[in-house]
């Protein structure tokens, strides 16, 4: 008798060790759905990636929303990275403006979103009260803007780390400088000071990061509507070089509303776009493009060891899509 007992423990034991996060979290009452394709690595560490989101529930945001709550689940992930552009078309006025309600609290529901979102600044927040955003982060328990730039180290599975460290390129986009009336505060922001402050930051000699990721709103490349902007090029030539030497892995950004990945021939750091989170806009190519697609949608970014994979997930009417992966490895 005891022996059959034993082994139904053993056999009950193994059982509930196998089930996937989505499995566990379906047994117990999770009403949400599966994302079929979407990849889930035991102990692997995950989070995902939003841009241009704040419309109101309109465009594409509520698709999005649901299925990034689905995400969450079936890779267990661990937050949310927006990467700007968090309420169209002019920011927030406050931290009880509207806003808060409209374009985020009641949109982004599903239990599994009420992680840590890090959150950085878009063009269109700086229309509004860019302090105001700062300042929710005493109000929520999920928004966190600490400053208009910062960063976060994060223990990942085997002891090692990820450093993601979020910037505030709007400064840096000369045009805006020149419309303190459109832009507010902008034009009072210490470039020097911020590029100082990042370039110490990445070059750390804490020899347990393992993994550099930098979050901007502006891309430093781009195939779609921006592909020749003076702003992109621009950028392009202020970052580019400097993401390399200090070894970025991953610049994640948004501002064009698709979803690219471009990695430039000769370049170490791998550019992820997410900016289609509401709205989306036409595609395409460029030199080092590795994909592009004008799709609401989001990625899910997932470490394990000396592996990062990157999913492209299409969010359509009513379920989500696997659109690309993408490996990087050391």
């Amino acid at each position: 008798m005891k022996k059959i007992l034993f082994s139904f423990i053993l056999f009950t034991t193994s059982f509930l060790f196998a089930q996937t996060p989505y499995e566990y979290e379906k047994s117990t009452g999770y009403s949400g759905s599966d994302i079929p394709g979407l990849k889930y690595e035991e102990d692997s560490f995950s989070f995902l990636v939003l841009g241009d989101f704040g419309r109101v529930g309109d465009y594409y945001q509520k698709n999005v929303a649901r299925e990034m709550g689905n995400a969450m689940i079936v890779l267990d992930a661990e937050f949310i990275v927006s990467v700007g552009d968090n309420f169209y078309p002019n920011g927030v006025a406050s931290t009880q403006d509207y806003h808060w309600k409209s374009s985020f609290e009641e949109i982004y529901t599903n239990p599994a979103l009420y992680a840590d979102w890090y959150v950085a600044l878009g063009n269109h927040d700086y229309r509004g009260n860019v302090q105001a955003q700062i300042d929710y982060s005493n109000i929520s328990r999920r928004w966190n803007m600490p400053d208009r730039y910062y960063s976060k180290t994060f223990e990942l599975e085997d002891g090692e780390k990820l450093l993601l460290v979020v910037m505030d390129t709007n400064p840096f986009i000369e045009g805006y400088q020149e419309d303190p009336e459109k832009y507010g505060d902008l034009h009072k922001q210490n470039t020097t000071d911020q590029m100082k402050w990042l370039t110490e930051t990445l070059d750390t000699k804490d020899s347990s990061v393992k993994w550099k990721m930098v979050v901007g709103h502006h891309p430093l490349y781009s195939g779609g509507k921006r592909k020749t902007d003076e702003d992109t090029l621009v950028f392009e030539k202020k970052f580019a070089d400097l993401f390399d030497q200090l070894k970025v892995d991953a610049y994640i950004c948004g501002h064009e509303h698709d979803l690219q990945i471009i990695r430039p021939e000769g370049r170490y750091t791998t550019q992820f776009l997410s900016g289609a989170a509401s709205e989306v806009r036409a595609s395409g190519k460029r030199e080092g493009t590795v994909f592009f697609a004008a799709e609401p949608g989001f990625m899910s970014f997932s470490i394990k060891g000396n592996k990062l994979l990157v999913q492209t997930v299409k969010a359509a009417n009513d379920k989500a899509e696997i659109l690309h992966s993408f490996e990087i490895k050391k």
